[in-house]
């Protein structure tokens, strides 16, 4: 313990490297409890395939998510004494027809769980480059704030037709945003933004949604962890639950900034992380949720120099 179910590997995302099984090696390694294996779910159009898969079909996508699956099912069961696995994905919401889709997918191969995120704007992918976050500000006609208001407006659409049992990065439309600059202003600063943004907690937390704290924003250069710390306040202040993630797209990133996170965890008075964990039940299983409490104490952390040790008494 503690736990990261936010993961991607080389084997079956372009962006990633390495295996899946040395991510779960990396995991057994820091003596996590849980561990959340969350690929991306297929896309269905060719348009939205990115660049690094030129030479890839949307039936490809589909077969490799399979076998991510199927691979998943096997370290699950390799490494059953050493770290529970929960099988996941991570959601798009792209077009019209997305919800449906993941519906299938999650009846198909009996996923564990969902990590609920928007990576598009109107169809155009947001966190894969500094350009093409660009093009979306100019679609909008460099109206950020209108950017920022279909950004949670898609969100609140996959909130309510797929209720993922954890949200994604719940601000990532801030990841190219230089609002820290001066002179630069926070869309979310403005009351009608910051208001769709509270809608979304407000239905979270309605629904018994897990919202991530993402350590993966530091890489970014961002000043927090996803969500930054306006949005993280207002979420604990309304009895939101929260658990870690890294977002690690290689066993290298397994528990990236953790040493940082602990520090934003006690600085924001967070106290205790949920995760999810696998109950058998009648000859099949559930996923539940549970609490830790006192989570910043727990000795993972000075086990692994993400914090420093006691003072000695």
């Amino acid at each position: 313990m503690p736990f990261t179910f936010h993961t991607h590997s080389g084997q079956f995302c372009r962006h990633g490297k390495g295996s899946l099984e040395d991510v779960v090696r990396a995991a057994v390694s820091k003596n996590m409890l849980v561990l959340g294996l969350s690929e991306h779910v297929p896309r269905s159009r060719a348009e939205d395939l990115y660049p690094e898969e030129a030479d890839m079909t949307t039936d490809d996508l589909h077969r490799v998510f399979g076998d991510y699956v199927s691979e998943a099912r096997r370290l699950r069961e390799k490494y059953r004494h050493q770290i529970e696995i929960l099988i996941g994905a991570e959601t798009e919401l792209i077009t019209d027809t997305t919800p449906e889709e993941l519906e299938a997918l999650r009846g198909k191969y009996k996923l564990d769980y969902f990590v609920g995120s928007i990576h598009h704007v109107d169809g155009m992918p947001m966190d894969f480059s500094q350009e093409l976050y660009d093009k979306i500000v100019a679609r909008f006609e460099d109206d950020r704030a209108a950017m920022f208001r279909r950004y949670f407006d898609q969100q609140l659409v996959l909130l309510q037709k797929i209720q993922p049992e954890i949200i994604g990065h719940f601000d990532l439309v801030r990841i190219f945003h230089p609002y820290s600059q001066e002179g630069i202003e926070d869309p979310l600063a403005q009351a009608e933004i910051r208001s769709l943004a509270s809608r979304n907690i407000d239905y979270a937390i309605a629904y018994g949604a897990i919202f991530e704290i993402n350590s993966r924003a530091w890489k970014k250069g961002l000043r927090d962890a996803y969500p930054q710390r306006d949005l993280l306040r207002e979420i604990l202040q309304k009895g939101g639950r929260v658990t870690i993630s890294d977002d690690s797209h290689s066993a290298q990133d397994v528990g990236m900034h953790y040493d940082r996170l602990h520090a934003y965890l006690c600085e924001m008075g967070v106290d205790a992380l949920h995760y999810l964990r696998r109950t058998e039940e009648g000859g099949g299983s559930r996923v539940e949720t549970c609490v830790l409490e006192k989570a910043t104490e727990h000795r993972f952390w000075t086990a692994n120099n993400y914090a420093p040790p006691p003072p000695e008494l």
